[in-house]
């Protein structure tokens, strides 16, 4: 069964969400709404990879993939500073933010094969709030995108 690997997957793609949306709240601290909501969005993060605890103890966790890792790129290691850089620093969440959210969707489908409960209960809710990630990360976006790419200068 490879379903450790998306597990495995999974876990390392919350751990960086998780890690990069604290990043974008350091970073962006003078944007109230960034700061306090990325602070929360990776509180959330934390909690998807609590409730996964149990479900890697029954199934396994692969690790050797390193996904999460590379699909992080490194610019979020750092923020970028002004309008522009904002922009960006949210669309970098935004693409991580989607690998999750396709993994969750592909470890709902072998929970759905495995008839696991369990398994779908952690994705059902732990799936909905990636998907409100998504929504706010792209409403955001578009509320930055005027001032930084028309305004800004």
């Amino acid at each position: 069964m490879n379903l450790s690997i998306y597990l495995g997957m999974l876990r390392r793609a919350e751990q960086t969400l998780a890690e990069s949306f604290r990043q974008v709240s350091d970073g962006h601290g003078s944007e109230p709404d960034v700061h306090f909501l990325c602070q929360t969005l990776a509180r959330q993060c934390d909690h998807h990879e609590e409730l996964l605890q149990p479900i890697v103890e029954r199934y396994g966790e692969d690790t050797s993939d390193n996904e999460p890792e590379r699909l992080h790129a490194e610019g979020l290691s750092e923020t970028r500073s002004g309008p522009v850089g904002l922009l960006r620093d949210l669309q970098d969440l935004y693409l991580l933010a989607s690998l999750v959210d396709v993994t969750w969707t592909m470890v709902r489908q072998a929970a759905f094969a495995l008839r696991d409960r369990e398994l779908l209960s952690v994705v059902g809710e732990c799936d909905a709030e990636t998907a409100t990630q998504l929504k706010w990360l792209q409403t955001r976006m578009k509320q930055a995108a005027p001032q930084a790419l028309v305004a800004a200068r």
